[in-house]
């Protein structure tokens, strides 16, 4: 009877610590842009602080959210609202947690470089032809996108064609056009790290294609905060000022740049604020 008493006991030890090793891994989505990066890279070097096993995982916009609502990924820092992931958010609301914003003050909107001479959207039924009647943009399933197709309507700028890519790809177009003093629309959104390399300004959208201000929130399935609590609280907590981020945005563009070492560089130097997210 001691024998096989030990034996359970043993069997059970090894499923609680089993199951202990599973609750610290902790799977992060995000999408590819350089302030998810950022805000990413920033969760989960603090996580890994805490213990746990964290694995980041890129996915296009509507996959993250998928992710997140089947439980394959536990939490994600990117989402746009109130307006720009509004479709992701209506379709998969009851199958998620919204968390609430870890950046204030986003926008989105198609921006030029500054010795451009337009001013609004409206500019570019007259002025499409200095930009080959172009607007760069990013990957085809971003929200930026769809607002971008709405302000085309909203506009009647039916000439201008929409140019899918990924972020990389607008931000070289961009680099290449303001090399040769060219003009160019991007499609573009803040925080990023464009506008602390370059002299950048939004064009004006009377019509409200691109909505108003937005937040940047945390999105979590839905049983995270009772089977890992400790995670859900850090996540709560989790807040970075647009600034902050721009700052880590640009130095992860630098040749070379290691996200996850800026990441630890500013967490070193801001002892005080990572304090904030796991007290």
């Amino acid at each position: 009877m001691l024998k096989l008493l030990t034996a359970a006991t043993l069997a059970s030890a090894a499923l609680t610590g089993l199951a202990h090793a599973q609750d610290k891994k902790v799977n992060l989505a995000y999408v590819e842009w350089s302030d998810a990066v950022v805000a990413t890279n920033l969760l989960s070097e603090t996580l890994k602080a805490k213990g746990y096993d964290v694995t980041m995982t890129p996915l296009p916009a509507a996959a993250m959210w998928q992710a997140v609502a089947t439980g394959e990924a536990d939490a994600m820092v990117a989402a746009w609202l109130p307006a720009t992931h509004a479709a992701y958010y209506d379709k998969l609301k009851d199958q998620v947690e919204l968390i609430g914003p870890n950046v204030e003050g986003a926008k989105i909107g198609w921006a030029v470089p500054a010795y451009v001479d337009m001013a609004s959207v409206e500019d570019l039924k007259s002025k499409g032809g200095e930009v080959e009647n172009k607007v760069i943009g990013i990957d085809p399933g971003a929200g930026l996108m769809q607002a971008s197709e709405k302000a085309i309507k909203d506009y009647d700028l039916s000439s201008v064609k929409l140019i899918e890519g990924s972020d990389a790809t607008m931000t070289a177009a961009l680099k290449d056009a303001i090399d040769r003093k060219e003009p160019i629309v991007v499609t573009t959104w803040t925080p990023h790290w464009m506008f602390g390399r370059w002299d950048l300004k939004y064009l004006a959208d009377p019509k409200g294609s691109f909505g108003g201000e937005e937040s940047v929130n945390t999105v979590a399935r839905k049983d995270l905060a009772t089977e890992m609590p400790e995670v859900h609280k850090i996540l709560a907590n989790f807040k970075i000022s647009l600034d902050d981020e721009q700052k880590l945005m640009l130095q992860n563009e630098e040749k070379g740049a290691d996200p996850a070492a800026n990441a630890k560089a500013w967490m070193a130097a801001n002892p005080n604020k990572v304090a904030a997210w796991t007290k």
